[in-house]
């Protein structure tokens, strides 16, 4: 009996000893609990020539000492990331933890099971997606979940003579009868440029004419919903100034390189770019109309106005083995502190709207500080979310640029297009 009395007293102490232990602070751990192991997660992206990705991973790290956030450079050119991050995800790798994506991607990631959704993320952290670009976040969402937080924004922009007109038109029809009264004064040639040529430029303009008057490409489910009026009314406002004598007579073989040299000679009233042009166009030691460039957004039809959505998004791999620390990555980089500091550091345009509140983030750039460039950047419409994007954009570039070089009219444009698109999306 003392025996047994003993070994039980044993037991008892030991299991008091384990019982101590396990709430005290192990090696491994700190006083509040939280584990001293450092874990690496990688980051993918494109080569950033700015030092964006450098300054936000410093800060990252020095607010997370436990989690280290390896970058690893995709290449520059887009086709090339995405087929290196296809053959990767594809095969199940677990080596990239955060990747970041262009804004056509997410839907065809989703789909293929690469992303890992990020609702029950959202949902726990409270973070308010109405604070977002509604267009960048609609990019991210594939069957009513989301898997791509917006990191930062391009959009379709009109950029106007300062010196020429003092109001920038509000409507298309107020744009054809401007380009048309000042064609050729100060020293134009043209009223209008714009990206006509048949690539994706022209898809972005062709989403802009058709999103104005109501028009779209699919319906929120993903079907094919472009044979509408709406379309075919802004398909021929877009065929009206494709095939007017205000623009170049070559205008279908314009990109956003003849629409940016063009307009910096000072040959036009207007054009249609994106963001990046703005800087450059006020640059006196480059641009002969140097200080002379304002901005507003794209001009309205029945609908408002739109613009293409440009931009990056960021996404976590579905075969991470570290999703938390992936997460507060994501979380830092596309909220308030991560958009201030590449707004600052690396110009890119937030999609969080509040960083433009912000006297820093104003001062980094003159766009940001500009009511009518986030009234652009606000209006933007996403291309087509749909897992076989690629596709869908070769069959609208070959349509639509018949059509504005007058080989057909908008209506067989867009009876093709449904045709043909719903053949893509059935199959």
């Amino acid at each position: 009996m003392k025996s047994l009395k003993r070994i039980m007293a044993v037991g008892l102490a030991g299991m008091m000893a384990f019982s101590l232990g396990a709430c005290s602070p192990e090696a491994g751990s700190n006083q509040s609990g939280q584990s001293d192991e450092v874990v690496t997660i990688t980051y993918a992206r494109g080569r950033d020539t700015t030092e964006g990705t450098k300054k936000l991973l410093a800060e990252f790290e020095k607010k997370h000492p436990n989690i280290k956030v390896k970058f690893k450079e995709m290449p520059a050119d887009t086709g090339q990331n995405h087929d290196q991050l296809v053959t990767m995800l594809s095969a199940g790798s677990s080596e990239i933890d955060v990747i970041e994506l262009d804004v056509i991607w997410p839907a065809e990631f989703a789909k293929a099971g690469y992303l890992q959704p990020l609702d029950r993320y959202i949902e726990k952290e409270g973070i308010k997606m109405s604070d977002y670009i509604e267009g960048a976040v609609s990019a991210g969402k594939v069957d009513g979940q989301q898997y791509a937080m917006p990191k930062f924004v391009d959009a379709g922009l009109l950029y106007y003579r300062k010196d020429m007109i003092s109001t920038p038109p509000k409507t298309w029809d107020e744009l054809i009868q401007m380009a048309k009264e000042n064609k050729g004064k100060e020293g134009t040639k043209f009223g209008f440029l714009m990206q006509a040529k048949q690539y994706e430029g022209l898809v972005c303009n062709f989403i802009e004419f058709a999103g104005a008057y109501g028009g779209r490409i699919l319906d929120e489910q993903g079907n094919v919903a472009i044979n509408s009026p709406e379309t075919i009314k802004g398909l021929k406002k877009m065929m009206e100034i494709a095939q007017s004598d205000f623009v170049p007579s070559n205008v279908s073989t314009f990109s956003e390189t003849e629409t940016e040299s063009a307009f910096i000679e000072g040959q036009s009233l207007f054009a249609r770019n994106w963001p990046y042009l703005y800087a450059l166009s006020n640059d006196e030691t480059k641009s002969k109309i140097g200080g002379k460039v304002g901005i507003a957004p794209l001009p309205a039809g029945d609908k408002g106005s739109a613009a293409a959505l440009g931009g990056w998004m960021a996404g976590i791999n579905k075969n991470s083995k570290h999703k938390q620390e992936a997460w507060e990555f994501l979380k830092f980089m596309t909220g308030a502190e991560g958009q201030k500091l590449s707004a600052i550091a690396s110009s890119h345009a937030p999609t969080y709207l509040p960083a433009y509140d912000d006297p820093e983030v104003q001062k980094a750039s003159p766009l940001f500080a500009d009511k009518n460039f986030v009234e652009g950047v606000s209006a933007t419409l996403p291309r087509p979310v749909s897992p076989v994007y690629p596709e869908i954009s070769d069959v609208i570039q070959i349509e639509v640029s018949k059509a504005v070089t007058g080989k057909q009219t908008a209506e067989q444009a867009v009876q093709n297009m449904e045709s043909k698109l719903k053949e893509i999306i059935n199959k």
